[in-house]
């Protein structure tokens, strides 16, 4: 496929040039001139493309259970370079220096927690998603449920120390106004 797009290439450019070093001012050569320069926007979009292709990991792996348990690893374990995305998805080069690691320890029979154990003395407890329960991470954990019980306790304080309002009462005393006004 590459031959044909390098053959295609040449074509183009050489008929671009043809019709560059022709006369411009002729009917022919104006309708050429414009097949030239869409030939060469599509080519420049072909060949743009080409980096889409670029290497990709290719894992092959012994057991369909090796393959699950690299895809979960690599969703569960995070990238350090990047913000709250994983090593699956992530492009930085240390997640794919991560990938590797993490298919050659399955490779080498190490299990799930054995994996996680190791990224985590590499890289810290921010490499995985689910940090453990510490008394540095107590207030993440407790955080929201805290909060939650005090905003519970305050609309409650707030409910009971509010009386409840008499609208007939406040109703008589609009019209009692409205009376001393008119007089």
């Amino acid at each position: 496929m590459l031959a044909t797009d390098v053959m295609h290439c040449r074509n183009v450019l050489h008929n671009s040039i043809t019709a560059i070093e022709g006369n411009k001012k002729s009917a022919v050569n104006k309708a050429r001139f414009k097949t030239v320069v869409l030939n060469i926007l599509v080519l420049m979009v072909i060949l743009s493309s080409f980096p889409a292709n670029a290497a990709e990991d290719k894992f092959l792996f012994d057991t369909p259970a090796q393959r699950e348990s690299f895809l979960t690893l690599t969703a569960e374990l995070r990238c350090p370079m990047c913000q709250n995305q994983n090593i699956a998805d992530s492009d930085a080069m240390i997640a794919h220096d991560m990938r590797r690691k993490v298919y050659a320890l399955l490779k080498q029979g190490k299990t799930e927690q054995e994996i996680i154990d190791f990224m985590k003395s590499r890289y810290g407890n921010f490499v995985h998603y689910q940090p453990p329960v510490t008394a540095a991470t107590l207030w993440l954990w407790a955080g929201p449920v805290l909060f939650i019980f005090i905003a519970l306790l305050v609309v409650v304080r707030r409910k009971s120390v509010a009386p409840p309002e008499d609208m007939a009462a406040k109703l008589a005393k609009a019209d009692e106004m409205l009376e001393r006004e008119k007089e």
